[in-house]
């Protein structure tokens, strides 16, 4: 697995190119070669195609390494995913902390669905290693998350991805103060 493949140096990309092809290795500091049979999975957020007109990737590097192109749209066009990542992330982190945390709140869970996660599914799981250190409650509260998530101002008046605009959320973040406050 080649990760991040478009951040590749032009040298490098040569030595790749001539690996796939050649389907001969040299460890470092030998002379022997060292046949191999692998299937190579990269990943990149760049656009690889722009990436060679603009003459920073190679070319023929790239048409051997698409073959089977799979686009993963970020985050912020997956807000339905948001739910169960978080909950995969919860449970992960609570298995290897000692704090008794029992779940995320609604409104917590309704800030993470608003944010616009800039950094992908890494900022969502930094997000809830963040929180597993600030919470000194039962509950990850909308305190708990890290400050750009918690108060995130860049919400539009209307999300059009999300649906969800800001005064909704407002609202419900309000109407369930009153629930936990009973009212008062």
């Amino acid at each position: 697995f080649l990760d991040e493949i478009g951040d590749l140096p032009f040298s490098t990309q040569v030595k790749l190119l001539r690996v796939l092809e050649e389907k001969v290795i040299e460890r470092v500091g030998d002379q022997r070669p060292i046949s191999i049979d692998v299937r190579i999975i990269s990943a990149t957020n760049r656009d690889l195609k722009r990436l060679v007109e603009q003459g920073n990737f190679r070319e023929d590097l790239f048409y051997r390494i698409n073959v089977i192109p799979i686009h993963v749209p970020p985050l912020r066009e997956r807000v339905s995913d948001i739910p169960l990542l978080a909950e995969h992330f919860f449970r992960r982190i609570h298995l290897k902390s000692d704090k008794k945390i029992n779940g995320i709140a609604k409104d917590a869970m309704h800030l993470l669905m608003a944010h616009a996660w800039p950094g992908n599914v890494r900022e969502l799981k930094s997000a809830f290693e963040y929180a597993f250190v600030t919470c000194q409650g039962l509950m990850i509260q909308p305190r708990d998350l890290p400050p750009d998530v918690s108060q995130d101002t860049q919400l539009s008046a209307s999300d059009p991805k999300t649906g969800v605009s800001k005064d909704a959320v407002k609202k419900q973040q309000l109407l369930e103060a009153l629930e936990q406050a009973e009212g008062n």
